[in-house]
């Protein structure tokens, strides 16, 4: 267990052989690992199943499964009854009814994990790594994995077993580990720990003394949206209201929609239902041009894909929002660009050697200054920041931190979206809490505590 970014996925790598350790030492049924790579886990018997399945798209379900099932050689020839046979039965041993001559592409989510879990079977796993496998099967389906994992354990197999879904571990786990910040923080007897108790070690520190809060004065709704949905980013009536001067915080898991809502009202993503309204205007933003001149700025969770041009100067990335403010008669003044660009540059205290230096030169933190600071020129009513530290060093974050609060006291409302509870508690006024695309619960700064934040992020009521 852990929160997002506490480590999990990162320690799958190294059992995987994907990621090399520092130091340490790993021990698999008594034999000391010294060469991490993926064909010495394997050939160790580690088999990991992650959440988003890795199988060849373009090749069938048998073709899949016989992949580092079957020897071979120069002169091997596939015997394809037999293959399909095999097939057949590894898939009759998770209970899935599936063609065995389908292309992997043409399955469902869920029907890929079970080709995933029959292929660790077909492999004689000794150690098996499930990283959210019932993130997207049904409770029937959860039942049959269930099942399955509980005769595995009994034929000898060893079992990590990662999710968010605390209702599952009473169920299947006979221990369980937290870690936090890359960390193990604590190992207990599944019986001897419950829901509350397990959120509090994932929680683990006070939020004020690591986010100290600037108050300023909340005004008018700036953002006001009304039964949003949305099929193509899996958002489902979502409902809020975000002041000017405010910052509302979206917490939840991963998977949870946040980044898809953001999505959608920066025109990303196409709108079903309902209504958005920016500083009193109703507004139907169908691409980001629009929703930037609607009074929208948007922050993405991938800087160095969405949130600034690597190879473009600090200077161009500066003004890239603000073309129009930096031109005469439709070309480019340098010399009201490279002002503009330094008056942000001192502003925001961004390190570089000069205004033309490739912002891919920069450090993490820098990047994200200057991908944050294209939008002070504009001052747009709404800002929405996802995963705005994401990456970045403690003094970086700091800085970050302390611009956001610059930002909201100068009147605008910011929509901070990020998966750092402490970051999220910390910054906001107010806590939203979405689960599988809704909104689910909400929560006031002066009288929040993260583990109730974090009960409603797993779908569970907090401990009276």
């Amino acid at each position: 267990m852990g929160e997002n970014g506490a480590g999990k996925s990162t320690l799958v790598r190294i059992l995987t052989g994907a990621t090399s350790p520092d130091g340490g030492t790993v021990v698999i049924g008594g034999h000391t690992v010294e060469r991490f790579a993926p064909l010495e886990a394997r050939r160790l018997g580690v088999v990991a199943i992650h959440q988003h399945p890795a199988l060849f798209p373009d090749l069938s379900v048998a073709e899949n499964l016989a992949l580092g099932a079957e020897p071979g050689g120069v002169f091997a020839r596939v015997d394809w009854p037999a293959r399909r046979a095999r097939a057949r039965e590894a898939l009759a041993r998770v209970g899935a009814d599936i063609d065995v001559d389908r292309d992997a592409s043409s399955l469902s989510l869920p029907e890929q994990q079970l080709v995933e879990m029959a292929r660790a079977l077909s492999v004689r796993a000794r150690l098996l790594i499930l990283d959210e496998p019932t993130a997207s099967l049904t409770p029937r389906e959860v039942d049959r994995l269930f099942d399955l994992l509980k005769d595995l354990r009994a034929s000898g197999v060893a079992v990590i077993y990662i999710s968010h879904r605390l209702e599952e571990l009473p169920r299947l786990a006979d221990r369980v580990t937290v870690l936090r910040d890359g960390r193990t923080v604590a190992t207990e007897a599944m019986a001897a720990v419950d829901a509350p108790s397990l959120i509090t070690l994932m929680v683990g520190r006070e939020v004020a003394s690591v986010f100290p809060k600037r108050e300023v004065a909340i005004g008018v709704p700036v953002l006001e949206v009304e039964g949003l949905s949305s099929r193509e980013a899996g958002v489902s009536d979502i409902s809020l209201i975000v002041g000017r001067g405010e910052i509302v915080g979206l917490a939840g898991l991963v998977g949870a929609g946040r980044t898809e809502l953001a999505r959608v009202l920066f025109g990303l993503a196409a709108r079903d239902s309902g209504s958005v309204r920016v500083a009193g205007r109703e507004i139907h933003p169908r691409s980001p041009e629009q929703a930037i001149a609607a009074g929208i700025a948007y922050l993405p969770e991938d800087r160095r894909r969405h949130g600034v041009v690597l190879d473009l100067p600090v200077s161009s990335n500066l003004t890239l929002a603000s073309l129009a403010l930096v031109s005469r008669h439709g070309l480019l003044d340098r010399a009201a660009e490279r002002a503009t660009a330094t008056r942000l540059v001192d502003a925001l205290s961004v390190k570089t050697a000069s205004l033309d230096t490739p912002v891919r030169q920069l450090s993490g933190g820098n990047q994200q200054k200057v991908a944050l600071g294209r939008w002070l020129v504009r001052t747009p009513d709404l800002l929405i920041l996802d995963e705005p530290t994401q990456g970045v060093d403690v003094g970086a974050k700091a800085e970050i931190h302390r611009l956001v609060g610059d930002l909201a006291a100068r009147g605008m409302g910011v929509l901070l979206i990020s998966s750092e509870l402490l970051e999220v508690m910390g910054m906001s006024d107010r806590i939203l809490v979405m689960r599988h695309g809704r909104l689910v619960a909400e929560f006031n700064r002066a009288t929040s505590d993260a583990e109730s934040v974090m009960a409603a992020a797993f779908g569970r009521a907090p401990a009276a």
